[in-house]
Protein backbone atom coordinates (compact mmCIF):
# COMPACT_ATOMS: atom_id res chain seq x y z
CA UNK A 1 0.00 0.00 0.00
CA UNK A 2 2.86 2.23 0.60
CA UNK A 3 4.61 1.50 -2.15
CA UNK A 4 1.64 2.06 -4.59
CA UNK A 5 0.65 5.75 -2.49
CA UNK A 6 4.58 6.40 -3.30
CA UNK A 7 4.47 5.64 -7.07
CA UNK A 8 1.05 7.49 -7.51
CA UNK A 9 2.59 10.47 -5.56
CA UNK A 10 5.50 10.40 -7.68
CA UNK A 11 3.97 10.37 -10.51
CA UNK A 12 1.98 13.32 -10.24
CA UNK A 13 5.11 15.57 -8.93
CA UNK A 14 6.90 14.22 -12.21
CA UNK A 15 3.51 15.55 -14.28
CA UNK A 16 3.27 18.68 -12.64
CA UNK A 17 6.69 19.41 -13.38
CA UNK A 18 6.41 18.54 -17.34
CA UNK A 19 3.22 21.14 -16.96
CA UNK A 20 5.28 23.69 -15.75
CA UNK A 21 8.02 23.26 -18.15
CA UNK A 22 8.31 25.28 -20.75
CA UNK A 23 6.95 23.45 -23.54
CA UNK A 24 9.77 21.94 -26.32
CA UNK A 25 9.71 22.00 -29.99
CA UNK A 26 8.79 18.90 -30.94
CA UNK A 27 5.31 19.79 -29.75
CA UNK A 28 4.68 23.40 -30.63
CA UNK A 29 2.79 25.16 -31.05
CA UNK A 30 0.07 23.70 -29.46
CA UNK A 31 -2.22 27.08 -29.47
CA UNK A 32 -2.45 30.49 -31.49
CA UNK A 33 0.72 32.62 -30.82
CA UNK A 34 0.49 36.38 -29.76
CA UNK A 35 2.75 38.63 -31.87
CA UNK A 36 3.12 41.87 -29.50
CA UNK A 37 3.77 44.78 -31.69
CA UNK A 38 4.35 48.09 -29.79
CA UNK A 39 3.20 50.65 -32.58
CA UNK A 40 -0.20 51.17 -32.98
CA UNK A 41 -2.59 49.17 -36.15
CA UNK A 42 -1.60 50.92 -39.40
CA UNK A 43 2.23 52.26 -39.26
CA UNK A 44 5.32 50.31 -40.88
CA UNK A 45 5.45 48.20 -38.17
CA UNK A 46 2.51 47.31 -37.60
CA UNK A 47 2.12 46.32 -41.41
CA UNK A 48 4.97 44.21 -41.76
CA UNK A 49 4.04 42.14 -39.19
CA UNK A 50 0.63 41.61 -40.73
CA UNK A 51 2.67 40.46 -44.14
CA UNK A 52 4.36 38.10 -42.69
CA UNK A 53 2.06 36.44 -39.49
CA UNK A 54 -0.35 34.38 -41.91
CA UNK A 55 2.78 33.08 -43.28
CA UNK A 56 4.26 31.87 -40.23
CA UNK A 57 0.57 30.91 -38.90
CA UNK A 58 0.67 28.79 -42.08
CA UNK A 59 4.28 27.90 -41.64
CA UNK A 60 3.71 26.73 -37.88
CA UNK A 61 0.25 25.41 -37.73
CA UNK A 62 -1.42 27.67 -36.03
CA UNK A 63 -3.08 31.48 -36.17
CA UNK A 64 -0.06 34.12 -35.14
CA UNK A 65 -2.46 37.11 -33.95
CA UNK A 66 -0.71 40.66 -33.90
CA UNK A 67 -1.90 42.31 -30.50
CA UNK A 68 -0.90 46.17 -30.92
CA UNK A 69 0.24 47.54 -27.34
CA UNK A 70 1.31 51.19 -27.97
CA UNK A 71 2.18 54.01 -25.78
CA UNK A 72 5.51 54.53 -23.62
CA UNK A 73 8.07 54.62 -26.52
CA UNK A 74 7.65 50.92 -26.32
CA UNK A 75 7.96 50.35 -22.82
CA UNK A 76 4.16 48.93 -22.39
CA UNK A 77 4.25 46.54 -24.84
CA UNK A 78 8.04 45.33 -24.10
CA UNK A 79 6.81 44.93 -20.37
CA UNK A 80 4.20 42.73 -21.61
CA UNK A 81 6.24 40.65 -23.74
CA UNK A 82 8.50 40.49 -21.15
CA UNK A 83 6.66 38.98 -18.25
CA UNK A 84 4.90 36.65 -20.92
CA UNK A 85 5.34 32.56 -20.48
CA UNK A 86 8.60 31.75 -21.82
CA UNK A 87 6.91 28.53 -24.24
CA UNK A 88 7.39 30.47 -27.91
CA UNK A 89 3.39 31.50 -27.62
CA UNK A 90 4.29 35.15 -27.37
CA UNK A 91 6.22 36.84 -29.64
CA UNK A 92 7.47 40.57 -29.73
CA UNK A 93 8.20 42.86 -32.68
CA UNK A 94 10.66 45.25 -30.88
CA UNK A 95 12.57 48.20 -32.37
CA UNK A 96 15.87 49.62 -31.88
CA UNK A 97 14.08 51.93 -29.37
CA UNK A 98 13.05 49.23 -27.21
CA UNK A 99 15.68 47.30 -27.18
CA UNK A 100 18.82 49.77 -27.99
CA UNK A 101 17.72 53.38 -26.85
CA UNK A 102 15.12 53.22 -23.90
CA UNK A 103 17.91 51.47 -21.98
CA UNK A 104 20.34 54.07 -22.66
CA UNK A 105 18.36 57.02 -22.21
CA UNK A 106 15.59 56.21 -19.63
CA UNK A 107 15.60 55.45 -15.93
CA UNK A 108 13.74 52.56 -14.09
CA UNK A 109 12.74 51.11 -16.99
CA UNK A 110 10.06 47.75 -16.08
CA UNK A 111 12.71 45.38 -18.44
CA UNK A 112 16.02 44.98 -19.05
CA UNK A 113 16.47 43.55 -23.11
CA UNK A 114 19.48 41.54 -22.78
CA UNK A 115 18.03 39.46 -19.59
CA UNK A 116 14.42 39.59 -20.29
CA UNK A 117 14.61 38.60 -24.00
CA UNK A 118 15.73 35.95 -26.04
CA UNK A 119 16.55 37.35 -30.05
CA UNK A 120 15.12 35.55 -33.05
CA UNK A 121 15.69 37.50 -36.01
CA UNK A 122 16.31 41.25 -37.09
CA UNK A 123 13.37 41.27 -39.59
CA UNK A 124 14.45 44.60 -41.51
CA UNK A 125 16.16 47.68 -41.74
CA UNK A 126 16.00 51.05 -43.15
CA UNK A 127 18.43 53.41 -43.61
CA UNK A 128 18.05 57.39 -41.89
CA UNK A 129 19.06 59.94 -43.95
CA UNK A 130 20.03 63.68 -43.88
CA UNK A 131 17.76 66.06 -46.21
CA UNK A 132 17.48 69.70 -46.83
CA UNK A 133 15.41 72.19 -47.82
CA UNK A 134 17.40 73.45 -51.37
CA UNK A 135 15.66 77.06 -50.65
CA UNK A 136 17.50 77.30 -47.35
CA UNK A 137 20.33 75.32 -48.23
CA UNK A 138 21.27 75.68 -51.72
CA UNK A 139 23.97 72.23 -51.12
CA UNK A 140 24.21 69.53 -53.27
CA UNK A 141 26.18 67.16 -51.63
CA UNK A 142 26.93 66.14 -47.33
CA UNK A 143 30.27 67.74 -48.15
CA UNK A 144 28.50 71.28 -49.33
CA UNK A 145 26.19 70.90 -46.49
CA UNK A 146 28.97 70.44 -43.83
CA UNK A 147 30.70 73.76 -45.51
CA UNK A 148 27.26 75.60 -45.31
CA UNK A 149 27.13 74.69 -41.42
CA UNK A 150 30.70 75.16 -40.41
CA UNK A 151 30.17 79.13 -42.19
CA UNK A 152 27.58 79.68 -39.48
CA UNK A 153 28.14 77.78 -36.28
CA UNK A 154 25.89 77.16 -33.92
CA UNK A 155 22.73 78.26 -36.19
CA UNK A 156 21.82 76.41 -38.40
CA UNK A 157 18.91 73.77 -37.07
CA UNK A 158 18.02 70.58 -37.67
CA UNK A 159 14.87 68.64 -37.00
CA UNK A 160 14.44 65.18 -35.78
CA UNK A 161 10.98 62.67 -34.80
CA UNK A 162 11.78 63.40 -31.03
CA UNK A 163 14.34 64.32 -28.80
CA UNK A 164 16.10 60.99 -27.71
CA UNK A 165 14.51 59.27 -30.71
CA UNK A 166 16.72 56.83 -33.07
CA UNK A 167 17.21 60.38 -35.91
CA UNK A 168 17.80 62.86 -33.70
CA UNK A 169 20.76 60.34 -32.61
CA UNK A 170 21.45 60.11 -35.74
CA UNK A 171 21.97 63.77 -36.37
CA UNK A 172 24.06 64.01 -33.31
CA UNK A 173 26.31 61.26 -34.92
CA UNK A 174 26.40 63.48 -37.92
CA UNK A 175 27.23 66.83 -36.28
CA UNK A 176 29.68 64.93 -34.06
CA UNK A 177 31.79 62.92 -37.48
CA UNK A 178 31.77 66.11 -38.60
CA UNK A 179 32.61 68.33 -36.33
CA UNK A 180 29.44 70.58 -36.34
CA UNK A 181 27.60 73.00 -34.07
CA UNK A 182 23.77 72.76 -34.84
CA UNK A 183 20.37 73.30 -32.66
CA UNK A 184 18.62 70.70 -32.26
CA UNK A 185 14.20 70.96 -33.22
CA UNK A 186 12.38 67.94 -32.06
CA UNK A 187 8.95 67.47 -33.37
CA UNK A 188 6.51 65.11 -32.35
CA UNK A 189 7.00 62.30 -35.39
CA UNK A 190 8.66 62.63 -38.72
CA UNK A 191 5.77 63.47 -40.86
CA UNK A 192 5.77 67.22 -38.52
CA UNK A 193 9.49 67.54 -39.06
CA UNK A 194 9.23 67.16 -42.88
CA UNK A 195 6.55 69.06 -43.48
CA UNK A 196 8.29 72.21 -41.63
CA UNK A 197 11.20 71.08 -43.80
CA UNK A 198 9.73 71.49 -46.96
CA UNK A 199 7.86 74.52 -45.57
CA UNK A 200 11.19 76.41 -45.25
CA UNK A 201 10.64 76.62 -41.37
CA UNK A 202 13.92 74.21 -40.48
CA UNK A 203 16.67 74.16 -42.96
CA UNK A 204 17.37 70.39 -42.94
CA UNK A 205 16.53 66.95 -41.25
CA UNK A 206 17.58 63.64 -40.37
CA UNK A 207 14.27 61.58 -40.81
CA UNK A 208 14.07 57.80 -42.23
CA UNK A 209 13.84 57.29 -46.04
CA UNK A 210 10.18 56.32 -46.68
CA UNK A 211 8.98 59.75 -44.46
CA UNK A 212 10.54 61.73 -47.41
CA UNK A 213 9.04 60.16 -50.67
CA UNK A 214 6.25 62.91 -51.27
CA UNK A 215 8.45 65.74 -50.30
CA UNK A 216 11.29 64.91 -52.29
CA UNK A 217 9.11 64.20 -55.82
CA UNK A 218 8.04 67.62 -55.32
CA UNK A 219 11.12 69.52 -55.57
CA UNK A 220 10.57 70.79 -52.12
CA UNK A 221 12.98 68.59 -49.88
CA UNK A 222 16.75 67.50 -51.46
CA UNK A 223 17.66 64.27 -49.67
CA UNK A 224 21.47 64.41 -50.00
CA UNK A 225 22.83 60.82 -48.68
CA UNK A 226 21.85 57.64 -46.84
CA UNK A 227 23.60 57.47 -43.40
CA UNK A 228 24.83 53.30 -44.20
CA UNK A 229 28.05 51.80 -45.86
CA UNK A 230 26.19 50.55 -49.16
CA UNK A 231 23.43 51.75 -51.66
CA UNK A 232 20.10 50.91 -50.58
CA UNK A 233 17.68 49.00 -53.41
CA UNK A 234 14.86 51.28 -51.76
CA UNK A 235 16.49 54.09 -53.81
CA UNK A 236 20.18 53.28 -55.25
CA UNK A 237 20.30 56.75 -56.77
CA UNK A 238 20.92 57.92 -53.24
CA UNK A 239 24.64 58.18 -52.57
CA UNK A 240 26.18 56.53 -49.24
CA UNK A 241 27.22 59.54 -46.57
CA UNK A 242 30.57 58.58 -47.57
CA UNK A 243 30.40 58.99 -51.54
CA UNK A 244 28.90 62.50 -50.47
CA UNK A 245 31.36 63.60 -48.30
CA UNK A 246 31.08 62.09 -44.70
CA UNK A 247 32.71 58.51 -43.97
CA UNK A 248 31.31 56.58 -40.80
CA UNK A 249 27.82 58.00 -41.12
CA UNK A 250 26.31 54.79 -40.80
CA UNK A 251 22.58 54.84 -38.70
CA UNK A 252 19.62 52.30 -39.63
CA UNK A 253 16.50 52.10 -38.54
CA UNK A 254 15.68 48.46 -37.68
CA UNK A 255 13.58 46.40 -35.82
CA UNK A 256 13.27 43.06 -34.67
CA UNK A 257 11.61 39.72 -32.90
CA UNK A 258 12.60 38.42 -29.66
CA UNK A 259 10.90 36.25 -27.09
CA UNK A 260 10.71 36.33 -23.42
CA UNK A 261 14.18 34.88 -21.85
CA UNK A 262 13.56 31.02 -21.14
CA UNK A 263 11.99 30.31 -24.52
CA UNK A 264 13.70 26.93 -25.15
CA UNK A 265 16.53 26.96 -27.70
CA UNK A 266 14.78 24.57 -30.32
CA UNK A 267 12.02 26.67 -30.28
CA UNK A 268 13.72 29.78 -30.87
CA UNK A 269 15.42 28.11 -33.69
CA UNK A 270 12.13 26.87 -35.25
CA UNK A 271 10.65 30.30 -35.63
CA UNK A 272 14.39 31.60 -36.92
CA UNK A 273 14.19 29.16 -39.97
CA UNK A 274 10.90 29.98 -40.31
CA UNK A 275 11.42 33.38 -40.66
CA UNK A 276 14.72 33.18 -42.61
CA UNK A 277 12.31 31.63 -44.88
CA UNK A 278 9.52 33.91 -45.25
CA UNK A 279 11.33 37.16 -45.56
CA UNK A 280 13.37 35.14 -48.22
CA UNK A 281 10.42 34.93 -50.46
CA UNK A 282 9.65 36.72 -53.35
CA UNK A 283 6.10 38.15 -52.86
CA UNK A 284 6.72 38.81 -49.35
CA UNK A 285 10.24 40.97 -49.92
CA UNK A 286 8.10 42.68 -52.96
CA UNK A 287 5.38 44.01 -50.27
CA UNK A 288 8.14 44.77 -47.25
CA UNK A 289 10.32 46.92 -49.52
CA UNK A 290 7.02 49.04 -50.51
CA UNK A 291 6.68 50.24 -46.67
CA UNK A 292 10.17 51.16 -46.97
CA UNK A 293 12.13 48.49 -45.48
CA UNK A 294 14.56 46.16 -46.32
CA UNK A 295 14.29 42.39 -45.21
CA UNK A 296 17.52 41.59 -43.20
CA UNK A 297 16.98 38.77 -41.08
CA UNK A 298 20.18 36.84 -39.43
CA UNK A 299 20.48 34.47 -36.86
CA UNK A 300 19.63 34.62 -33.08
CA UNK A 301 23.34 34.58 -32.42
CA UNK A 302 24.10 37.20 -34.85
CA UNK A 303 20.89 39.10 -33.61
CA UNK A 304 22.12 39.31 -30.19
CA UNK A 305 25.74 40.46 -31.28
CA UNK A 306 24.36 42.82 -33.34
CA UNK A 307 22.11 44.68 -30.73
CA UNK A 308 25.07 44.58 -28.45
CA UNK A 309 27.23 46.55 -30.82
CA UNK A 310 24.18 48.88 -31.44
CA UNK A 311 23.83 49.45 -27.26
CA UNK A 312 27.80 49.94 -27.59
CA UNK A 313 27.53 52.58 -30.13
CA UNK A 314 24.86 54.53 -29.03
CA UNK A 315 26.03 54.90 -25.31
CA UNK A 316 28.69 56.32 -26.95
CA UNK A 317 26.96 58.85 -29.18
CA UNK A 318 24.77 60.00 -26.14
CA UNK A 319 27.86 60.45 -23.87
CA UNK A 320 29.17 62.32 -26.44
CA UNK A 321 26.45 64.58 -27.62
CA UNK A 322 25.09 65.05 -23.37
CA UNK A 323 21.74 63.71 -24.92
CA UNK A 324 19.00 63.77 -22.14
CA UNK A 325 15.22 62.56 -21.89
CA UNK A 326 13.07 64.11 -19.20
Amino acid sequence: MFRLATVFFVSIWVGAAFAQAPQSGSSYPSRPIRLIVHFPPGGSTDTVSRIFGPVLAERLGKPVIVDNRPGGNGVIGAEIAAKSAPDGHTLFVASASVLVLNPILRQNLPYDPLRDFVPITRLVTSPFIVAINPSLIPAASVRELIAAVKAKPGQVAFASGGNGSAMHLAGELFRLLAGLEMIHVPYKGNGPAMADLAGGQVPMAFVDLGSTSAFSKSGRVRILAIAASQRTTLAPELPTAAESGLPNWEALGWYGLVAPAGTPADIINRVNTEMIAILKLPEIRARIVATGSEPAPNTPGEFDGYIKSEIGKWTKVIKEAGIKVE
